[in-house]
């Protein structure tokens, strides 16, 4: 018996997420395929909506902008953030993302985390 091949498709379209009136912040799409080694999202924040300033210490993330515009905030300072941009936020980079007055629609792409075990405690 071989292993299936996996299968390549199509797994949504970005004009139909960007347009979702349905999820007004949060994420539009998320890849939740069996056996993946991605994790990636499809997030939307409304006018002036935030992500808190935080520290990814594990992962790099690659961000692209698919609608909008914004700005990240660095340990650097701000960068505008519009339609088309593709970001690299490097694993231990301070950032935030601020929405700009059209909202902000944007993918982001990583590594998949390792998914939690139970393990037993040293000396026990």
């Amino acid at each position: 018996m071989t292993p299936e091949e996996p299968v390549v498709r199509v797994l949504a379209e970005i004009s139909v997420l960007v347009d979702e009136p349905a999820v007004p912040s949060g994420a539009r799409w998320t890849l939740a395929e069996p056996g993946r080694q991605l994790d990636a999202n499809v997030i939307h924040l409304p006018a002036g909506q935030r992500v808190d300033t935080h520290i990814e210490p594990d992962l790099d993330v690659l961000l692209v902008v698919v609608a909008g515009g914004g700005t990240v905030g660095t340990a650097n300072g701000r960068q505008a953030l519009a339609d088309g941009n593709i970001v690299w936020l490097p694993h231990g980079s301070t950032r935030n993302i601020t929405a700009g007055d059209s909202g902000l629609t944007y993918l982001t792409v990583h590594r998949r985390r390792p998914g939690l075990q139970i393990s037993k405690r040293p000396g026990r």
